[in-house]
């Protein structure tokens, strides 16, 4: 081997060493930042010529791509089952505590229970104030989840608009990034950092809606949705699309619905959107919270047609009308009223009506049998009434032998088309509680998808940093590697030179 050779040899050994220094000191200082992969520099024997020695390759990632994705995956699973349990907590709160005996259920049947107490006496003013206290709380509780299900899906709608525009951010981020990544990978620059920056931005992207990335060679990307849509990359424009909205009780996406679409690149995919908290406030919004609303007004649509049927209107919206909760849900009645149920005002301001009741009942065989008020001046201690209310309001039965229209569990929501998710119980109370204990349940259930979505998350995230994370440890292992390296090389080319020099002065 000829001098000059040794000496390229070197040369080229000293330079692997300082790059491959300058990469360690890189992953080090890096080691915390985010979304930060460790970098490799690849050494390549060089083959060609008879120059012998080593030659630089592109600074690269150790990633796999496959627990990327899946991490990606996990993230939307993750941020999407928080963003549920979040808006639903709220939902329980409104329904107050059961373990107290506060929740629907539990104030439908105190009211039972002051219904049963004045029988006892029933002229007694103390009775009658203790039955109207107890029927304030069943309206006030009824109010109370209804505005928590109107306000959460307000909370779902603002939550769609402010995650299509994060989405479109990120998609912008992405574009810019794979531009820059395609440019350099055509100059023959390295990309890795660039990369690391593109999947942190896939990384919100998919908190908001879950992609699965799509890798081309030359550095280019295409996005797919877990509901099949594809993103382009780069994109020209905003691809996702959709508008702000008053959302009430009546409100539903859909056809004749005024709640908008969220479009993507001008067609409506509203209903194929999964996963993330763009999925989850869609589905609370459009399935979810309807199914809630619908359940409380029907809920507090009986109790009062329930009392009605037997003569006492202790229940009435603003107006002093009782609806039919045999009517189709989205008919119009219905819809709303357990927010503007109210204890009839004409009850409150006599409440000897509780006894004496309300109006006449004509009686039929289908349904409550007949019924005429205790006139003026009847007895002190008229009990028809509430014998009424308690075997046949709070009962199965509208009268002995003639059980009342079953709870209706489908053609809910405000367009008709939700279902509840059980088998409605025949009375008031037992229906109060179960909807209580599925509205509440469905919070427990999102707690639960959190956790196992943190494990599988946290599973992952174990997996990518093995593979892909800066070990300080081996990185400083590796500098004094290199050290020694790039002093074997230096003392290589000393030699080198000593021997160029004794040749020159031997030739002299």
């Amino acid at each position: 081997m000829s001098l000059d050779a040794a000496l390229s040899i070197a040369q080229s050994g000293l330079r692997y060493a300082q790059r491959s220094l300058s990469v360690a000191a890189d992953n080090v200082a890096n080691a915390q930042t985010p979304g930060y992969t460790k970098k490799t520099l690849p050494s390549i024997a060089n083959t060609t010529g008879a120059g012998g020695g080593v030659r630089l390759g592109l600074t690269s990632r150790n990633v796999d791509n496959a627990v990327i994705d899946s991490l990606h995956r996990s993230g939307g699973a993750l941020a999407g089952a928080t963003a549920r349990e979040s808006l639903l907590k709220t939902i329980e709160m409104a329904h107050g505590q059961t373990s107290a005996g506060d929740g629907l259920g539990d104030r439908v049947s105190a009211l039972r229970t002051a219904f049963v107490q004045m029988q006892a006496d029933p002229a007694s003013s103390s009775w009658q104030g203790n039955v109207l206290l107890a029927a304030s709380q069943v309206t006030d509780r009824f109010q109370a989840v209804a505005g928590a299900i109107v306000a959460t899906r307000q909370q779902s709608q603002d939550g769609i608009v402010n995650e299509v525009d994060a989405a479109n951010a990120s998609i912008r981020r992405i574009s810019a990034l794979t531009d820059q990544i395609r440019s350099q990978q055509a100059a023959g620059l390295s990309t890795a950092n660039l990369e690391d920056q593109r999947d942190q931005a896939i990384a919100t992207l998919s908190e908001s809606i879950p992609v699965k990335a799509l890798r081309s060679a030359d550095g280019g990307m295409a996005l797919v949705t877990l509901g099949g849509q594809s993103i382009t990359i780069p994109s020209k424009g905003d691809p996702f699309s959709t508008s702000g909205a008053v959302i009430g009780p009546s409100s539903y996406y859909g056809s004749g619905g005024t709640i908008p679409p969220v479009t993507l690149y001008g067609i409506d995919v509203t209903s194929q959107i999964q996963g993330g908290r763009l999925g989850e406030y869609v589905t609370l919004r459009d399935s979810t919270l309807p199914r809630y609303q619908a359940e409380v007004d029907l809920s507090a649509a009986t109790m009062a047609a329930r009392f009605e049927g037997q003569g006492l209107r202790l229940f009435t919206d603003g107006s002093g009308t009782v609806p039919d909760p045999t009517q189709p849900y989205n008919s119009g009645p219905l819809i709303g009223f357990a927010a503007s149920m109210v204890v009839n005002p004409a009850v409150q301001t006599n409440p000897s009506l509780l006894r004496d009741g309300t109006h006449t009942v004509t009686g039929s065989a289908t349904g409550p049998s007949a019924f005429a008020p205790n006139g003026a001046g009847g007895p002190a201690g008229f009990s028809t009434l509430l014998g009424r209310v308690v075997d046949f309001s709070f009962g199965a039965q509208a009268q002995n032998g003639v059980g009342w229209p079953p709870i209706a569990t489908t053609g809910l929501g405000p367009d008709g088309t939700l279902s509840s998710p059980f088998i409605a119980p025949t009375t008031i109370e037992g229906y109060a509680a179960n909807v209580t204990a599925t509205q509440t349940g469905d919070r427990a259930a999102a707690t639960t998808a959190v956790e196992d979505a943190k494990l599988v998350n946290e599973g992952l995230s174990i997996r990518f940093a093995e593979r892909s994370s800066v070990d300080i440890d081996q990185e400083m292992a590796n500098m004094v590697t290199l050290q020694n390296a790039y002093a074997a090389n230096a003392r290589v080319m000393s030699t080198v030179q000593a021997m160029w020099d004794a040749l020159l002065q031997a030739a002299r």
